[in-house]
């Protein structure tokens, strides 16, 4: 109905409908080239956004690692000092003549003037 009523509608041909005409069009252009700017900025913010993610998940799986490697370190530290401190012990019993005579006398077998060393067999689980 509407589509018969159309063609029995003229339209005027004068300059100013024509300017506005031409008014609307260009409005409408503007407005396309308005939304493609803005689809287009869009886009580069999406993509922007993305890679600053990924950027960001990347170092902090690193720095986790690091973390970790860190901790694992430190706690070597640790049995290390741990080591030196006995070692450092050791060397301190090792400059008393008792430590060491009483460390030969045990690994080495050796005995002080009129003492007897007796080897023991090493306990073992026999039936």
């Amino acid at each position: 109905m509407s589509a018969a009523r159309n063609e029995k509608i003229a339209k005027i041909h004068s300059d100013y409908s024509d300017a506005r005409q031409e008014q609307h069009i260009l409005k409408q252009k503007k407005r396309r080239g308005l939304y493609r700017r803005l689809s287009l900025f869009f886009l580069v913010v999406v993509i922007f956004g993305i890679l600053m993610g990924k950027t960001l998940l990347e170092q902090r799986a690193i720095l986790q690692e690091k973390q970790d490697r860190k901790e694992a370190v430190e706690q070597e530290l640790v049995q290390l000092q741990k080591e030196q401190q006995r070692l450092e012990e050791e060397i301190v019993k090792l400059n008393d003549d008792e430590y060491i005579a009483k460390i030969a006398r045990r690994d080495y077998f050796m005995s002080e003037d009129g003492e007897i060393i007796f080897n023991l067999p090493e306990d073992s689980s026999t039936d």
